[in-house]
């Protein structure tokens, strides 16, 4: 089969087109035919070999995937050859064929194409958790998601919006900004000409927001920080600046304010009920036309390394995947 491997870390450079041997199933396993794969900045932190606990060089990346199931492991009962299913991944998406445990993937929702069921698994997950599990965000309380047009942040601002919330969002044009307006974002905000914390401070009175979904760190950690209430949360879930970023523990305590880590990986590690238990409701918010996977550029599987490249240089809205 035809596979992307990381022979190296490094540039996007680093990602090239192997021929590799179909992988077997071990027992609890599925191999998927893939028809499409989700692209996450999680992945371009694994090449770059920055991501903590990430896997070793030379591996297939790709943390999730979407296809047919055409071989299932000893043990595998609740899943049949031919069945269309959305898989988590560790490693191995961006390949014609992956195998995946079976207890992490579950069926396309219907009417959910391949492209856009590679795009659920991940983005919906991280949104639904940071908002509602960790963030405990409640109807008619303010939120501020930063990077509001990506994958996650589009999936964030649907939840958040439907949930009642009033929502504010960064991100960097103008055309990424109707994105989150037509998704339910009250407030966008081009971050490249508005300092996000004065928005926050004239549109709530100089209070603040409850609750912020950051995931770029470096300044715009702090920022959020000063932008958010008295007895305010934020959930931070990422690095994307490259530079991760330092809270001092007396601001915490002096402005009453709690910050918790997320990581979608390490949640369905340590404790899968709470993060897999919003499936059934992600599931029929696609089906009934409530959520929408929102879809960026698609690529060839042979050209993954300029679809990282176009992640890195900021061209992407929704969701970037990979077909092979």
């Amino acid at each position: 089969m035809k596979a992307i491997e990381v022979t190296e870390y490094g540039d996007s450079d680093a990602l090239e087109v192997v021929d590799a041997d179909l992988p077997e199933p071990n027992a609890d396993e599925v191999r998927i035919e893939v028809e499409a794969a989700g692209i996450n900045f999680a992945d371009i932190m694994q090449r770059r070999g920055v991501y903590p606990d990430g896997p070793d060089a030379p591996y297939v990346p790709g943390m999730e995937a979407a296809g047919t199931v055409d071989a299932v492991g000893e043990g595998v009962d609740d899943v049949s050859e031919g069945d269309r299913v959305v898989a988590m991944l560790d490693t191995g998406g961006y390949a014609e064929y992956a195998t995946a445990n079976a207890a992490m993937l579950f069926p396309v929702p219907e009417g959910t194409s391949f492209e856009e069921a590679a795009g659920f698994p991940v983005q919906f997950l991280t949104a639904h958790c940071c908002l509602f599990e960790w963030g405990g965000l409640e109807e008619d309380e303010t939120v501020l998601i930063q990077a509001a047009a990506g994958g996650v942040g589009t999936a964030a601002v649907q939840l958040a919006s439907n949930h009642g919330a009033e929502v504010f969002g960064t991100a960097s044009t103008q055309e990424k900004l109707d994105l989150a307006a037509d998704l339910g974002c009250d407030h966008p905000i081009n971050y490249t000409e508005t300092d996000f914390r004065d928005v926050v401070d004239n549109e709530t009175d100089g209070e603040g927001v409850d609750l912020v979904l950051e995931s770029v760190g470096d300044d715009v950690f702090e920022r959020s920080l000063d932008a958010m209430a008295h007895f305010g949360r934020m959930v931070t879930f990422g690095v994307a600046s490259g530079v991760p970023a330092e809270v001092q523990n007396r601001r915490l305590l002096f402005e009453n304010k709690t910050v918790k880590g997320f990581h979608l990986g390490q949640a369905s590690v340590h404790d899968p009920s709470k993060v897999m238990a919003a499936v059934p409701e992600l599931t029929e918010g696609l089906t009934s036309g409530d959520l929408e996977v929102i879809l960026g550029e698609s690529f060839a599987l042979e050209d993954a390394a300029e679809a990282h490249q176009y992640i890195e240089d900021r061209k992407s809205s929704g969701k970037v995947v990979l077909k092979p």
